[in-house]
Protein backbone atom coordinates (compact mmCIF):
# COMPACT_ATOMS: atom_id res chain seq x y z
CA UNK A 1 0.00 0.00 0.00
CA UNK A 2 2.90 2.43 0.69
CA UNK A 3 4.31 1.74 -2.86
CA UNK A 4 1.31 2.81 -4.09
CA UNK A 5 0.71 6.01 -2.30
CA UNK A 6 4.46 6.84 -3.03
CA UNK A 7 4.30 6.36 -6.58
CA UNK A 8 1.17 8.48 -7.19
CA UNK A 9 2.90 10.99 -5.02
CA UNK A 10 6.05 10.85 -7.36
CA UNK A 11 3.87 10.71 -10.37
CA UNK A 12 2.13 14.33 -9.10
CA UNK A 13 5.31 15.65 -8.23
CA UNK A 14 6.62 14.77 -12.00
CA UNK A 15 3.45 15.78 -13.43
CA UNK A 16 3.49 19.23 -11.46
CA UNK A 17 7.06 20.06 -12.20
CA UNK A 18 5.87 20.13 -15.64
CA UNK A 19 3.45 22.10 -15.33
CA UNK A 20 5.26 24.50 -13.74
CA UNK A 21 8.35 23.89 -16.53
CA UNK A 22 5.96 25.55 -19.09
CA UNK A 23 4.47 27.78 -17.31
CA UNK A 24 7.85 28.74 -16.66
CA UNK A 25 8.54 28.36 -20.38
CA UNK A 26 6.00 30.83 -21.66
CA UNK A 27 7.01 33.61 -18.79
CA UNK A 28 10.61 33.57 -19.93
CA UNK A 29 9.52 33.69 -23.94
CA UNK A 30 7.09 36.56 -22.61
CA UNK A 31 10.10 38.26 -20.78
CA UNK A 32 13.02 37.83 -23.20
CA UNK A 33 12.15 36.43 -25.88
CA UNK A 34 8.69 37.94 -27.09
CA UNK A 35 9.93 41.63 -28.50
CA UNK A 36 11.50 39.89 -31.07
CA UNK A 37 9.43 36.58 -32.08
CA UNK A 38 6.05 37.89 -31.23
CA UNK A 39 6.40 40.20 -34.13
CA UNK A 40 9.37 38.51 -36.58
CA UNK A 41 12.00 41.38 -35.91
CA UNK A 42 14.97 40.49 -37.50
CA UNK A 43 13.82 37.57 -39.22
CA UNK A 44 13.23 36.15 -36.09
CA UNK A 45 10.58 32.98 -36.18
CA UNK A 46 7.45 33.93 -34.56
CA UNK A 47 5.71 32.04 -32.29
CA UNK A 48 3.72 29.10 -33.46
CA UNK A 49 5.11 29.82 -36.90
CA UNK A 50 5.13 26.24 -38.25
CA UNK A 51 7.22 27.31 -41.66
CA UNK A 52 9.27 29.26 -40.04
CA UNK A 53 10.55 26.76 -37.50
CA UNK A 54 10.65 23.65 -39.55
CA UNK A 55 14.15 23.82 -40.61
CA UNK A 56 15.03 25.16 -36.98
CA UNK A 57 13.25 22.27 -35.33
CA UNK A 58 14.90 19.95 -37.85
CA UNK A 59 18.28 20.91 -36.46
CA UNK A 60 17.31 19.68 -32.86
CA UNK A 61 17.20 20.95 -29.58
CA UNK A 62 20.48 21.25 -28.90
CA UNK A 63 21.17 23.02 -31.92
CA UNK A 64 18.11 26.18 -31.02
CA UNK A 65 19.82 25.97 -27.30
CA UNK A 66 23.34 26.54 -28.72
CA UNK A 67 22.35 29.52 -31.04
CA UNK A 68 19.97 30.67 -28.04
CA UNK A 69 22.82 30.69 -25.66
CA UNK A 70 25.48 32.01 -28.16
CA UNK A 71 23.67 34.40 -30.38
CA UNK A 72 23.32 33.80 -33.92
CA UNK A 73 22.07 36.49 -36.58
CA UNK A 74 20.57 39.32 -35.26
CA UNK A 75 20.10 37.39 -31.84
CA UNK A 76 22.14 38.27 -29.21
CA UNK A 77 23.05 36.15 -26.59
CA UNK A 78 20.45 34.52 -24.21
CA UNK A 79 18.37 36.84 -26.35
CA UNK A 80 20.05 39.57 -24.79
CA UNK A 81 19.61 38.63 -21.23
CA UNK A 82 22.57 37.46 -19.76
CA UNK A 83 20.69 36.64 -16.47
CA UNK A 84 19.12 33.70 -17.86
CA UNK A 85 20.54 30.27 -17.17
CA UNK A 86 21.12 27.99 -19.75
CA UNK A 87 17.93 25.70 -18.65
CA UNK A 88 15.68 28.59 -18.73
CA UNK A 89 16.76 28.96 -22.20
CA UNK A 90 16.08 25.09 -22.54
CA UNK A 91 12.51 25.73 -21.19
CA UNK A 92 12.15 28.79 -23.38
CA UNK A 93 13.09 26.70 -26.52
CA UNK A 94 10.71 24.00 -25.36
CA UNK A 95 7.94 26.53 -25.55
CA UNK A 96 8.28 28.13 -28.79
CA UNK A 97 8.77 24.42 -30.33
CA UNK A 98 5.69 23.29 -28.43
CA UNK A 99 3.72 26.02 -30.77
CA UNK A 100 4.79 24.61 -33.87
CA UNK A 101 3.80 20.78 -32.73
Amino acid sequence: MKFVVLSALAATLSLSAGLSQAADGKEIYNQSCAMCHAAGLANAPKLGDKAAWEPRAKAGKDALVQSALKGKGAMPAKGGNPKLTDEQIGVAVDFMLASVK
